[in-house]
């Protein structure tokens, strides 16, 4: 990246595209994002907000990485706060008058691309199923598009739509110019090895809660959920600060079970929210983007709603009765682990599940088969004489199953 936030020649642009409502730790965020080098630019997408929430992002940021932001909205300020371009769109068609900085524009169509010389870069969309509004596929013929990248193209291309860091290489292949992610460039990432076993907590103390979390910790798990109904605030608020502590020291994820509130002050990586709980837009909007949100479901249709109110991932159960759970809803057994597969393939939906609910260690091969990525678990490690030793040999079925399946 040159000082002035011009690209090298040649380099393939990765671009961040914000989420259209506003959170508090925002212009850290994006600050973050710039100074790291993970994005070339970071554009300031938000239709729904007003000019003077827009002026109050760009005052957050600090005023040498303005050159390489974009706005799509508030093009009155672009000048104001030395940005460095424009992207224009239905809401805002024309660039600000005897503007020389960076424009770029939204294309749904070669057609589109073509008409565009002497752009900076265009984004194309959908080029893939969108991940924030599921069943939006658009009408692109990727075989077309890489035909037309393939020879001399009079603008840089940007893929947009759908656009997740595992796809980047195969944007590549596909001669794209650059790639730019919404939600993705923002979220939490998490791995395969830490979703695959989740512990979920079920204490009677402050000592007992991180005794348990400890006890996972030491048997592999890197995931902790500290699920504690009817605590004291306070007590949970000191429990959970102990565990993430503990959790991040050991490279885990570490949850809160439904209190959005109390995610910020004990250092969470974010919340589980079962389907009484806050609802997940809401907590979205409150978390913003970057923590991860769980949500519970019982049917397609709860999981098709978690996708597109924001979810991370879903705990989807139960797969039989469990005690720790007062208002049950209709158990699922394996064959409804089997229709959440086929009904996330066809639907084209990312969204990682974990299976949740009376799952004991002779259930854990089964359900990996029928279609869940992960297996959350209380009372088989709670319960057990030694829970670190039944912890690590619940990880040892789990690894040993992966291994077998790639």
């Amino acid at each position: 990246m040159e000082a002035d936030g011009r690209l090298p020649c040649g380099s393939f642009l990765r671009i961040a595209v914000t989420v259209p409502f506003c959170f508090h730790t925002e212009a850290e965020l994006i600050t973050a994002k710039l100074r790291s080098n993970e994005a070339h630019y970071v554009h300031i997408r938000k239709p729904g907000i007003t000019e003077e929430e827009i002026e109050q992002l760009l005052t957050e940021i600090p005023e040498e990485l303005h050159s390489r932001l974009c706005l799509h909205d508030g093009f009155s300020l672009a000048r104001k706060y030395n940005v460095g371009g424009v992207h224009l769109n239905h809401r805002n068609s024309t660039p600000p008058d005897k503007w020389t900085g960076r424009i770029s524009r939204s294309c749904h169509s070669i057609d589109d691309v073509k008409s565009c010389e002497g752009f900076n870069y265009v984004t194309l969309s959908p080029v893939y199923p969108s991940l924030s509004k599921p069943g939006y596929t658009g009408s692109l013929d990727l075989k077309k598009i890489k035909a037309y990248l393939s020879g001399p193209h009079s603008v840089p291309v940007v893929a947009l739509g759908g656009i997740t860091e595992d796809r980047i290489n195969a944007l590549r292949n596909m001669g794209f110019d650059g790639a730019a992610m919404l939600g993705d460039a923002w979220r939490h990432r998490f791995s395969a090895q830490q979703f695959c076993l989740q512990f979920i907590t079920n204490p009677v103390s402050i000592d007992d809660a991180i005794t348990q979390a400890k006890e996972a910790l030491a048997g592999g798990c890197r995931w902790i959920q500290l699920r504690w109904k009817d605590a004291p605030i306070a007590r949970l608020t000191e429990a959970a600060c102990h565990i993430a502590i503990i959790c991040h020291a050991a490279g885990a994820i570490f949850l809160l079970d439904d209190h959005v509130e109390l995610v910020g002050q004990t250092d969470a990586d974010g919340v589980h929210l079962g389907k009484n709980d806050m609802p997940l837009n809401k907590a979205r909007r409150l978390l913003g983007p970057d923590k991860i949100i769980g949500a519970t479901a019982n049917t397609t249709e709860d999981i098709m709603a978690a996708a597109q109110a924001g979810a991370d991932y879903i705990g989807y159960g139960p797969f039989r009765f469990t005690t720790t759970k007062k208002n049950l809803s209709p158990v699922l057994g394996l064959d409804g682990y089997r229709k959440a597969a086929l009904f996330r393939k066809e639907h084209n939906l990312r969204l990682p599940l974990v299976a949740i609910g009376g799952i004991t260690r002779d259930d854990i091969a089964e359900i990996i088969e029928a279609g869940a990525d992960g297996i959350a678990l209380s009372g088989s490690i709670v319960n057990a004489k030694k829970p670190a030793e039944a912890t690590a040999e619940i990880m040892n079925i789990i690894n040993n199953i992966n291994t077998e399946n790639t």
